[in-house]
């Protein structure tokens, strides 16, 4: 019998026509003996997990003279149906992953060594004309996509056979896998001679980008466009492979697996959303993924998570879901040096803040380690094995290469049973915001590319890097989501319209500022001006505004741009920094005055402060100076415009009081004894609950309100790392009927 379907739907995943919440474990078959892949799959069972999803490792199915084996006519572990079949006959669903490129710890990428030798001009240059120095391609080379269509020819009939719709198990495929991280990471954009002239051709522009234009007037004008030029290859890339897979019967959604954590942290992870939106927002039956790699979950780097959920929901269609794709799920010892430890625990917070901000489907990565076997012809690397790991893999997993069980299993299992008790709520709810909404802007992130020589370039990401999304220390995003706002991100580009590359297939944001949330916006000097004259529209017409960072000043290539401050009526009046060298010291301070002055008791230290002159009330007041650092300016027709230009604290009373200047505030009092709570308050038909984390090295205590209310289960203790989901009254909440996330009346 034909079973329905998977489809994504009003941003949730509809298999067999129910919204479900989809956890799954990353399994890879062809590190395992094919006698082991029952008790993985078993352990992905009794941990509560739905799903099993794996790479298809090109290098691995496809043999020395060119032939593609994916039924284990030459080794048992290559027949890939068998797996899936298993993995259906434990009741779990398959998402498969089978790239061209699957990375995952393989060698070459997981492209068999044959390409490159048969093909060395599918291996780019970049800057100057230096070759790679990565395994990357040119994934627009004629001759890698005529062999990466024929690596689909062979591995999606067995996919499209048990898809969901036809009584299997398939419920998602994977297109590639981030694409474009290679190229970011290392600073190589891709400039052969055939992307050269399709740049000159899309772009007008005639000189020759391989130099960056470095020391010319044009340098900042030739990154922005060979920016925005490399979206457009990702997008055609990766739409050329869903137009395969449909051909070859792939109805199930496409997934698109998104770049950019590094180092436990998320502040670069925007920049994978900038490369890769075009490619695939608001196209029927494709969604993208966060992959995510934070480690323990803790007030440092709990904000970059929730932004980076956040960002990227603000850049999908309305039946897009979110996604987790990778999924960090292990102890944190991915070197087995001990260089860190991360807690069982910090699986089930960070599982939890997902679920509650909307995320459907979650994919732990890795669930269950491995052996590397050996290639089938030697290539002479140092031990001819399909990974760069050694012979074993996935030390770090909850389940270790040998298959040994690590604590790390109990916190996936604790995490998987948390959303399975609340599975309607999770799998069709919807985040209940504040009338807040953090400003998105791709081009802040288009960043991955400088040319070694561009000064004006360097000078201009360090801007950008210092201020972008979280705004400077990150204070603004610590501040909002610690203390207690709920909210979602506005694509600040998409609802400026203008720039039909970038916001295609996004929704028209056509209302009035007076009809729209308090826009809150962490920028440097640069601001493109399609976004500064969104703005001005936006508090022309009763819009609210909150601005943190340097006055707006210039256009993204280079050229002077003061829309926004000229319609405010306010100038720069300068900016101090904090200085220490051999000239002396120079440390900037602050205090609150005005409206805020109950928190000007003291003053405050601040790395820098841009100062204000022109209008506006004062807020803040810099010490040596005497000059505004922030200020709060009315506009005819009832719109307000806050602007802090210093990287004021975290200090919840201060920020609470700033965005009610701007219009704003809380439903949600979370009146805890200290910081370290994260909560955010979810809704559906019939359930409504506050999901309430505890990301601090200590016991938190808080007496949860809501709409001035206190929750019947208050106060709470919340242990160190520890969660509750706590009942709201549904009554005073309305039903969602938009996709991620809803303002209740």
């Amino acid at each position: 019998m034909m079973s329905i379907p998977t489809r994504l739907e009003r941003a949730r995943i509809l298999i067999d026509g129910e919204p479900r919440m989809v956890l799954a474990g990353e399994i890879h078959y062809f590190r395992l003996a094919r006698e082991d892949w029952e008790d993985r799959i078993r352990a992905a069972v009794d941990s509560g997990l739905n799903a099993v999803a794996s790479y298809i490792p090109w290098i691995w199915h496809e043999l020395p003279d060119g032939t593609i084996d994916v039924t284990g006519e030459t080794r048992p572990e290559r027949d890939l149906g068998a797996f899936i079949d298993l993995c259906a006959e434990h009741g779990l669903w398959f998402i498969a992953r089978p790239g061209p490129f699957q990375m995952a710890e393989l060698k070459n990428e997981g492209l068999p060594h044959r390409l490159r030798r048969e093909h060395p001009e599918i291996h780019p240059v970049g800057w100057d004309g230096v070759p790679a120095p990565t395994r990357t391609v040119d994934y627009l080379a004629p001759a890698f996509l005529s062999e990466a269509e024929r690596w689909y020819d062979a591995v999606l009939p067995p996919l499209a056979e048990r898809q969901r719709g036809h009584g299997g198990p398939v419920i998602a495929v994977q297109l590639d896998n981030e694409v474009g991280m290679l190229d970011w990471v290392s600073n190589t954009p891709t400039l052969t001679d055939q992307a050269v002239r399709e740049f000159a051709a899309a772009t007008g522009v005639e000189v020759d980008p391989r130099d960056g234009a470095a020391g010319t007037d044009d340098e900042l004008a030739l990154h922005a466009a060979l920016g925005r030029f490399t979206r457009t290859r990702f997008a055609r890339y990766l739409q050329t492979l869903e137009r395969w897979a449909r051909e070859r019967g792939i109805t199930a959604p496409l997934l698109v697996n998104i770049h950019g954590t590094g180092g436990g942290r998320g502040l670069t992870y925007p920049i994978g959303v900038s490369q890769l939106a075009p490619a695939y927002r608001g196209r029927a039956g494709v969604t993208g993924g966060t992959d995510m790699y934070l480690g323990e979950l803790t007030v440092g780097n709990v904000a970059d998570l929730y932004l980076g959920n956040a960002f990227t929901a603000s850049i999908q269609g309305e039946d897009q879901p979110l996604t987790a794709l990778e999924f960090d799920a292990g102890d944190g010892d991915y070197g087995e040096d001990l260089a860190a430890l991360t807690s069982p625990e910090a699986t089930v917070l960070k599982t939890l803040l997902d679920a509650a901000q909307g995320v459907r489907g979650i994919n732990y990565y890795l669930f269950a380690g491995g052996i590397n076997p050996l290639l089938d012809a030697p290539v002479g690397d140092g031990d001819d094995r399909i990974g760069f790991t050694g012979e074993r893999h996935g030390f770090a997993a909850p389940i270790g290469p040998e298959g040994e069980r690590s604590p790390a299993l109990e916190g996936v299992a604790e995490a998987a049973a948390a959303v399975r008790a609340h599975e309607k709520l999770f799998a069709e709810g919807a985040q209940v915001t504040d009338d807040v909404v953090l400003g998105f802007v791709a081009d802040h992130y288009l960043t991955e590319y400088a040319h070694p020589a561009a000064r004006h370039r360097a000078e201009q990401v360090r801007d950008l890097e210092r201020h972008r999304g979280f705004g400077a220390r990150q204070t603004l995003a610590r501040a909002l989501v610690l203390g207690g706002w709920s909210f979602g991100a506005l694509d600040l580009q998409a609802a400026a319209g203008g720039d039909s590359e970038w916001s295609a297939g996004a929704a028209a944001d056509d209302r009035d500022g007076r009809d729209r949330e308090v826009i809150v916006l962490a920028t440097g000097e640069e601001l493109g001006r399609g976004v500064q004259e969104f703005l001005v529209r936006h508090v022309r017409t009763g819009g609210r505004l909150l601005l943190v960072g340097d006055l707006s000043a210039r256009d993204v290539d280079g050229r002077p741009c003061t829309a926004l401050a000229d319609a405010l009526g306010v100038t720069s009046a300068g900016r101090v920094e904090e200085r220490v060298d051999a000239d002396g010291e120079y440390h900037p301070t602050v205090r609150a005055v005005g409206p805020l002055a109950e928190h000007g008791a003291r003053e405050v230290r601040v790395g820098g402060a841009q100062l204000f002159a022109g209008a506006g009330e004062e807020l803040l007041r810099e010490r040596a100076s005497g000059l505004p650092a922030a200020v709060r300016i009315e506009l005819d027709g009832g719109g307000v415009a806050v602007l802090l230009g210093a990287d004021y604290p975290v200090h919840p009373g201060f920020w609470r009081d700033l965005l009610a200047l701007a219009g704003a505030r809380p439903r949600l009092e979370l009146n805890a004894d200290r910081p370290g709570v994260v909560a955010v308050p979810v809704a559906t038909e019939g359930e409504a609950a506050l999901v309430a984390i505890n990301v601090a090295p200590y016991p938190v205590t808080f007496a949860p309100e809501f709409d001035g209310t206190p929750l019947p289960d208050g106060p709470v203790l919340l242990a160190s790392r520890g969660h509750r989901i706590l009942p709201l009254p549904v009554q005073r909440l309305t039903v969602p009927t938009t996709d991620r996330t809803e303002t209740f009346a």
